[in-house]
């Protein structure tokens, strides 16, 4: 009793540590290393936004030259000798020149440019994002594979304990006819390498089951000693795959570079302040006179209106409507495409119910012939081979109907992908 117990203890703990599908999907999704690349947009973009916000602030640059100029602004010779008679000598302006000085610029209206390409490099994260989200999902159904494959190999080693016991019971039996004159010493050992056999089989089946869980249990950055078999789930109406948030990120996007470009026809307004001092200043006929440097300052406003964004407008327009049809027939495609994924995996689970209806009544009949076949052979009616003959037919029933069920469950979960619902 207290063995029963101890029994039953450690297989409640087993259990009570087995990881889930969505656990490990959701810890798959943690631990892939592509996951840090949200925060690395999200930055990006928070980064970009700020630069163009800064469009608002005052533009301030500094200047410095020194030219000298074939030929500057002079008095004619006549006015020049006049006032030389009168004793004002008139230098002129110089041929080198020199200037270092200031220039402030400030947008009051810029026809909603500056908000527009904000807007724009929002829905480029937006996108970006999006992206990055169809890629992590695709994690979900490489768990999918080594989940599924671990259920199955779990089944095949329990089904593989079976047949040993079944084996082993047979060589039990087996040994007392053989100690009794009933049975021959050939048929014992007929059992007895089979069942060696059937113990080599363990040795791959816990090898490959070591390697499988491993790899899942690196993916998913987990420790991990077991996975438990999840419940039947039926499909649910409807799509709710990232591929489609994509597409509606990239329509986003192309209406935002619209706008935009309604944006740059309209005219900019603002003012600016100019500072210099150099030689010459904005005071020429002083300047003439006597060549000396002088501060100089300018304030005004400016309107301004690219003509020229009209030359490209209408193509750039139509750039961007190309791009918003391209993204609603990647949507047609992927619908498409997803329904036709959605009819197979539809078919292939009520295929393997029908299967294993006929493997529960397969199972049945064999494992009748396999009892009689235990009990012709204690009568000495049968020889040892037709009974392991029954003995694996029993087995192989079995396993086909554990494959059957993994895989309408793998197919339950892959329409669930399909759908993502």
């Amino acid at each position: 009793m207290k063995r029963l117990f101890f029994v039953i203890s450690i297989f409640i703990a087993v259990n009570a540590m087995a990881q889930t599908l969505e656990q490990c999907q959701q810890a798959a999704e943690r631990n892939y290393p592509l996951i840090a690349q949200h925060d690395l947009i999200a930055r990006t973009t928070d980064l970009t936004v700020a630069n163009i916000q800064k469009g608002w602030l005052p533009q301030l640059s500094a200047t410095a030259q020194a030219t000298y100029q074939s030929a500057v602004t002079a008095w004619p010779d006549e006015m020049k000798g006049l006032m030389q008679q009168m004793g004002v000598d008139m230098k002129g302006l110089a041929k080198d020149q020199y200037r270092v000085g200031l220039d402030l610029q400030q947008t009051v209206f810029d026809g909603g440019a500056i908000g527009a390409q904000k807007q724009v490099a929002r829905e480029q994260g937006a996108v970006q994002q999006a992206q990055l989200d169809v890629s992590l999902y695709q994690v979900r159904q490489r768990v999918n594979e080594m989940y599924f494959g671990l259920l199955l190999l779990d089944d095949q080693i329990s089904l593989n304990n079976d047949l040993q016991e079944q084996l082993a019971a047979s060589e039990k039996k087996l040994t007392s006819m053989v100690k009794h004159g009933t049975a021959a010493q050939c048929d014992l050992n007929n059992v007895t390498a089979e069942r060696l056999n059937v113990v080599q089989q363990m040795t791959t089946l816990e090898s490959q089951r070591r390697v499988l869980m491993a790899m899942l249990g690196t993916f998913c950055g987990l420790e991990m000693a077991q996975v438990s078999k999840p419940a039947a789930v039926e499909a649910v109406d409807g799509n709710n795959r990232p591929e489609l948030r994509l597409i509606d990120s990239q329509l986003r996007l192309a209406d935002a570079q619209d706008r935009a470009l309604t944006a740059a026809l309209l005219p900019r307004l603002g003012v600016f302040a100019q500072g210099f001092y150099g030689y010459p200043g904005y005071n020429m006929f002083k300047d003439m006179m006597g060549r000396q440097w002088s501060w100089n300052g300018m304030v005004g406003a400016r309107l301004t209106w690219n003509i020229g964004a009209l030359y490209t407008h209408r193509n750039d327009k139509a750039k961007v409507q190309l791009q918003r049809e391209t993204a609603q027939n990647q949507r047609e495609v992927f619908l498409f495409n997803n329904r036709l994924e959605q009819m197979q995996q539809n078919e292939a689970i009520d295929r393997y119910r029908r299967l294993m209806s006929q493997d529960d009544e397969i199972i049945a009949l064999r494992e009748q012939v396999r009892k009689a076949a235990e009990s012709k052979l204690s009568h000495g009616i049968i020889d040892v081979n037709d009974l392991l003959r029954d003995i694996n037919s029993e087995n192989a029933a079995r396993l086909q109907r554990s494959i059957h069920e993994i895989e309408m469950l793998k197919q339950m979960y892959d329409l669930k992908y399909t759908t993502n619902n």
